[in-house]
């Protein structure tokens, strides 16, 4: 037997005899999902404004030094917040979204807090988010993009039964088909870009979703078989790093554990994008092939992207 597949039984059999503990996580528990604003400068800056002032309410109430302080760093001024819940939820907005014509939202992966939005570089949501639009912009001045860095779910632990499993994902992709319908609304067109498990989580999603493109770099499978199990008009598109581990993950799906066949397999169905040496975190650092491709993606420049 090969050792992929012990390797996936041994942890079928985890997430099975795990499955009460997890289920009475509290990290595992939807959030409340909450109505979005209207699409104008003024009624963004009060949802901006009233975040920050739960973001600072949340770094008071923490006895954590180190926690209040990372905290505190998502209240200061010019970052503008759309959602903000200290159990699993931070939305961070770079751009102006009433006036932009391009919309890239960032889906990160496990082990993503409110926490830790920042503390990773690049590989957090916030640093990723703020290095995307630098690029863009420097790819195409004048374009207006805006980047929204989504950690709209609780992203489950790597060490975790949950993040061998869609319950967490699934979660994500009902938070995440209302944001993408409330950008449409506007008529702007609307990329996602899904890391590591944020994959699973925008594959869950992608059914009859409304956006130009999809790009899954880092992905452990999207729980379908090919590109066209997940009924989506949208360009999809996949990359992974040569030195990324994921290539290692076993790309099976077994009584609900696993995420299935590999997005970027040649049988798949995906456009490649060139994704450079990096590994699993580096995908947003500034300078890399990695980082200039997802911009195009996001600028709707697809003809520049190389593969």
């Amino acid at each position: 037997m090969k050792a992929g597949r012990v390797t996936l039984l041994a942890l079928t059999g985890a997430a099975l005899a795990l499955s009460t503990a997890a289920a009475g996580d509290a990290s595992s528990r939807p959030l409340p999902l909450r109505p979005l604003p209207a699409l104008t400068g003024r009624a963004l800056a009060a949802r901006y404004a009233a975040e920050r002032a739960a973001i600072e309410s949340a770094a008071r109430g923490t006895e954590d030094p180190r926690t209040s302080q990372r905290l505190r760093a998502l209240a200061a001024p010019g970052r503008t917040f759309l959602d903000f819940d200290p159990r699993g939820r931070a939305v961070e907005v770079i751009g102006d979204l009433a006036t932009a014509r391009r919309v890239a939202v960032l889906v990160p992966g496990a082990d993503t807090t409110p926490a830790t939005f920042d503390s990773r570089g690049t590989a957090s949501p916030g640093g990723g988010a703020r290095a995307l639009y630098a690029e863009a912009e420097r790819l195409s001045p004048g374009a207006r993009p805006a980047v929204i860095a989504w950690l709209g779910y609780p992203a489950p632990a790597t060490i975790s039964p949950a993040v061998l499993t869609t319950g967490h994902a699934d979660q994500g992709a009902r938070a995440l088909r209302p944001l993408v319908s409330w950008l449409n609304a506007r008529g702007a067109g609307v990329a996602l870009l899904c890391h590591s498990y944020g994959t699973v989580v925008c594959g869950r999603a992608a059914k009859g979703l409304d956006a130009t493109d999809i790009a899954v770099f880092g992905s452990p499978g999207m729980t379908v078989s090919s590109a066209a199990g997940l009924h989506t008009r949208a360009r999809l598109w996949a990359g992974r790093a040569s030195g990324d581990w994921m290539r290692y993950t076993p790309n099976v799906r077994v009584l609900g554990v696993g995420f299935g066949a590999d997005p970027v397999a040649a049988g798949f169905g995906a456009r490649r994008f060139a994704a450079g040496d990096g590994g699993h975190s580096d995908y947003l650092r500034p300078g890399g092939v990695a980082l200039r491709n997802l911009a195009l993606i996001t600028l709707g420049r697809v003809g520049d992207v190389t593969r």
